[in-house]
């Protein structure tokens, strides 16, 4: 294991843990060469010899023939501006890191993370195989053009026209000439690189001969092909069958400034400026060729931007002074009429047909080796699984010959396109997509302002990247808007199948880093100055301390949250003094897992503490972020109710294992969301509701932390029977149920523990009433129906109550049916205890001692700040025999059975000697309800205004 620095991960990225030594490709049973490429032989050769190819030789003179001096230039310079805007990000991504194989789809992939990159490494590689085909093509069309018989049956003109012609000798040839490059390509790249620089010493040679002869040849007549001469058979316009070689003229010149676009006579239609374009961008398709050869490059960080810049410039300079030359001394007729006409003119006929077989015979292999290289690169990152695995096969020196036969395979499949100027378009748009891509990634990159993009390539910034991408888009779709939408489609096609289908990488995704970038900038925006009543949504923190038993609630209160801000939180107890580490680190992974496995939209937030109460405090002081911080509490219910794990995986389950290391094993297997504690035994209490297990929590400090949170003015809410719920069961009863499968929400919006006080439209009560409606309003609880339940006394305006309450409804936009409930027994039977309370009082004796005096005084004052307080000044006098009733009241009026019932959850006691009382009394009201919420609001948050 090779020492690295903890903090420092200096490479872009790689496929596989860096803390696991990557296994050697199957074939290769010893150590690889080392990478031996400089920057003048693994760059800037390949990347000359792609882009100079079939334009420089076959086309120069078709690009200006057909659309001018003045366009050809202009298309030069829109091609190698938008090239350029793509070479800076290039070397700007280039120099951010060390590269591996892949070129271009490696830094797509390593910035944009696996979805771009597989999608756009599958287009890239899609455009080499395509180009190289383009390549072999022109190599067959120069053959034949020397070589060959002519089709319509003439006579050769020369006597060393032999070859025959025709479709399928032409694919006979083609197949050739791949073969011959799948050869090369078989050898490895270090054989490639010293074919290649052979062939370079030979093309610089030719084009040398090609500039010394516009000054050195004479002028002279041109005998034009017979194929560009359709009127053999008698049909269409008549051609001249010669054309002139002039020499520097200006008149030559002058014919030659503006387009002229006529018919291709290699596929028999008509050219305009975006199918020219197209042709004419091929010579400039090759910046990418040093990249794809980063594998076996010495140092890709600092060849790649030099050798590139280098062969960028070279090519402008030598494409724009052949388009000066050509215009001032060939005619108009030569240049549209004869693609080889550089042979014509040359000093000696075979130097530029030796210089075109070479340099279109190397950017086939380069294109090919590229091509296998991009798809051995998506193989070994096994972003299609077990589809690309043969391609990973290497031989004994590190060469990928699976993936090399494989490309070959598909460039002999596009050989059958026939033609070159056929595909152009293809290739064209397939590299222009790529290259908006490599310019995007950058984009991002610069975007993000991760502190870690620190290029040491300066020379480029965001806007130049927004040129690129712009530049590239214009030009896709004017070349042709059918193939340009396809592509993208394609693209998009492939990025959805990777998304799904491929595992979790270890790259990085670009797009969390942009996310964080927006989601600060925005969070500074939200000013909680702002706020207001009409725009209020819950935000929840729902306190968990073993999930195992709180799913239900979970994912309840996953619905009742209304796009708002959803946080777990979780208390462990213990002191960081005497902790060799901190323990809550190495379970955020098992809560973030529990979050994806229940499809919620939640954070989690841990906490370590002395006491669950001051746990609580912590989270509800520090959680959230602006403007973004809880405003409800939820809690688990205060009960003996015996937790359900509803974790447990199913298939762990039933497995017998005789072996006593057998479950630890297991325990190991299992994934992250399964490593929370089990539950406590059926012997143990629940001593803090459905967050907490075993005796840390009292019923004091549990009703201390509901007064707690009112202090701090959140909203409260106690959860009780939720262990069992299961929300597709809720919402899917059968219909042979009492209401034939109708679902109904439960509100009953009084204070249940004050009888002598039956307000609808206090601050709580309208805030059940809100949560109601919220959770009426999730497209899942669209269909179940909300029941108001008013409760009245005889002697009082029920029908004018009701009214009242549906007025309020109406104003409020909430859809619910109101059910007046008459309650005078249970009203009665706390009179009934006032009454014998009194009573009790009366019978006292008059001999009343001072201190009792004074403990008297004392509990009326505090019965005083009770009522202030909305508990109820008679609390202790409120008799079980009362909440029971009230309690029966409720589950004998709601029928069929609620989903879920909404409750009014009063104020606790200001005197915290009656904390159990409080509880005791909130036990009985909701004995056997079924999945009930007890809601205390502290905020206004309706309102009828606009």
């Amino acid at each position: 294991m090779t020492e690295r620095t903890p903090l420092l991960h200096y490479r872009l990225s790689t496929s596989v843990n860096e803390s696991e030594p990557r296994p050697p490709p199957a074939g290769s049973t010893q150590q690889r060469q080392p990478k031996k490429l400089s920057i003048f032989f693994g760059v800037v050769i390949p990347t000359l010899l792609s882009m100079f190819s079939v334009v420089v030789f076959l086309r120069i003179g078709f690009v200006v023939g057909q659309s001018g001096l003045y366009q050809a230039i202009a298309m030069f310079l829109v091609a190698y501006f938008i090239i350029c805007m793509t070479v800076l990000s290039v070397c700007a991504i280039s120099t951010n890191g060390a590269l591996d194989a892949g070129g271009a789809y490696y830094m797509i992939s390593r910035a944009l993370g696996p979805e771009f990159g597989g999608s756009i490494g599958i287009m890239f590689f899609f455009a080499n195989v395509c180009g190289c085909a383009l390549f072999v093509l022109g190599l067959v069309e120069a053959i034949v053009a020397t070589f060959g018989v002519p089709e319509d049956g003439t006579a050769a003109t020369t006597a060393y026209q032999v070859l025959p012609s025709g479709y399928w000798w032409s694919l006979l040839y083609g197949t050739g000439v791949a073969l011959l490059c799948l050869l090369v390509c078989l050898v490895g790249a270090h054989i490639y690189a010293k074919a290649t620089f052979l062939i370079f010493l030979v093309v610089m040679f030719v084009l040398g001969t090609i500039f010394v002869s516009f000054f050195a040849v004479p002028p002279r007549t041109v005998v034009l092909p017979s194929s560009a001469n359709p009127t053999a058979n008698g049909t269409g316009p008549v051609f001249p069958t010669t054309a002139n070689f002039t020499g520097f003229k200006l008149d030559t010149l002058l014919g030659n400034l503006w387009a002229d676009y006529t018919v291709d006579y290699t596929t028999g239609t008509t050219m305009t400026f975006a199918t020219v374009f197209a042709v004419m961008f091929n010579g400039c398709t090759g910046i990418m060729a040093g990249s794809n050869m980063s594998g076996e490059l010495k140092n890709p960080s600092y060849s790649i931007p030099r050798g590139t810049i280098t062969a960028v410039i070279f090519t402008f300079i030598i494409y724009n002074l052949l388009c000066v030359l050509v215009a001032c001394s060939c005619d108009r007729v030569l240049l549209q009429r004869d693609y080889s006409f550089l042979r014509d003119i040359n000093i000696w006929h075979p130097f530029v047909t030796i210089g075109v077989y070479s340099s279109t015979l190397s950017a086939a292999m380069s294109n090919l080796i590229g091509a296998s290289r991009i798809l051995y690169a998506l193989a070994r990152d096994d972003l299609f699984g077990k589809v690309l695995s043969p391609a990973k096969k290497t031989s004994h020196s590190g060469n990928p010959w699976v993936s090399v036969l494989i490309s070959w395979f598909l460039v002999q499949l596009v050989l059958f396109s026939g033609k070159l100027n056929t595909i152009a378009s293809i290739v064209t748009i397939f590299f222009l997509l790529v290259y908006a891509a490599v310019d995007l990634a950058c984009l991002a990159l610069e975007w993000a302002s991760a502190p870690n993009f620190r290029p040491t390539f300066r020379y480029f910034t965001w806007h130049t990247c927004v040129l690129g991408i712009v530049g590239c888009a214009v030009m896709m779709f004017l070349i042709n808007a059918i193939y340009a939408s396809a592509s993208i489609a394609f693209m998009l096609l492939l990025l959805l199948l990777i998304h799904y289908l491929s595992p979790t990488s270890s790259w990085g995704y670009i797009s969390q880093a942009l996310i964080f970038h927006q989601v600060r900038k925005y969070l500074l925006m939200l000013d909680v100055r702002k706020d207001h009543v009409k725009f209020w949504r819950p935000q929840v923190l729902l306190m968990v301390s073993n999930p195992r038993s709180s799913v239900g609630l979970i994912t309840f209160i996953n619905d009742i949250k209304k796009s708002g801000l959803y946080v777990l939180g979780h208390v462990q107890l213990g002191d960081l003094n005497t902790l060799p580490s901190d323990p809550l680190q190495s379970q955020y992974d098992s809560w973030l897992s529990l979050v994806d496995h229940l499809n919620i939209k939640a954070f989690v937030n841990l906490t370590l503490a002395d006491s669950v109460r001051h746990g609580i405090q912590h989270l509800l002081f520090i959680s959230g972020l602006g403007g973004m911080r809880p405003n409800t509490l939820v809690l688990g219910f205060y009960d003996d109710c015996l937790p359900n794990d509803k974790l447990i995986d199913p298939s762990l389950s039933t497995i017998q294992c005789t072996d006593p290391l057998g479950p630890l094993q297991e325990l190991e297997q299992q994934p992250p969301l399964f490593h929370f504690s089990s539950l406590r035994g059926s012997s143990d209490r629940q001593d803090y509701g459905e967050f907490g297990d075993g005796k840390v929590l009292g019923p004091q400090e549990y009703v201390a932390i509901i007064a707690d949170a009112m202090k701090m003015l959140k909203n409260v809410a106690l959860a009780r029977y939720f262990n069992n719920f299961d929300r597709a069961q809720v919402l899917s009863p059968p219909s042979s149920s009492p209401g034939k499968g109708a679902v109904y929400v439960d509100v009953w919006p009084v204070n249940l523990l004050r009888p002598d006080s039956s307000s609808y439209v206090d601050t709580c009560s309208l805030f059940l009433l809100q949560l109601a409606c919220i959770l009426n309003m999730v497209r899942a609880w669209r269909k179940a129906t909300l029941r108001l339940f008013l409760c009245v006394e005889q002697g009082r305006s029920v029908r004018g109550s009701e009214e009242k309450l549906g007025q309020l409804l109406k104003e409020l936009r909430i859809k619910a049916q109101v059910y007046p409930v008459p309650w005078d027994q249970q009203v009665a039977l706390h009179w009934q205890r006032q009454g014998e309370w009194g009573k009790k009082q009366q019978s006292q004796s008059p001999d009343t001692t001072e201190e009792e005096k004074k403990q008297k005084a004392e509990m009326e004052e505090e019965n005083e700040d009770d009522y202030v307080n909305s508990f109820p000044s008679n609390a202790t006098r409120l008799s079980d025999d009362y909440l029971s009733a009230v309690n029966k009241l409720i589950l004998d009026t709601a029928q069929p059975a609620p989903a879920v019932r909404f409750l009014y959850l009063p104020r606790p006691p200001a005197d915290t000697r009656r904390y159990t009382t409080y509880l005791h009394q909130l036990e009985l009201l909701t004995q056997d309800l079924g999945p009930t919420l007890l809601i205390h609001g502290v905020t206004p948050v309706i309102t009828t205004d606009l």
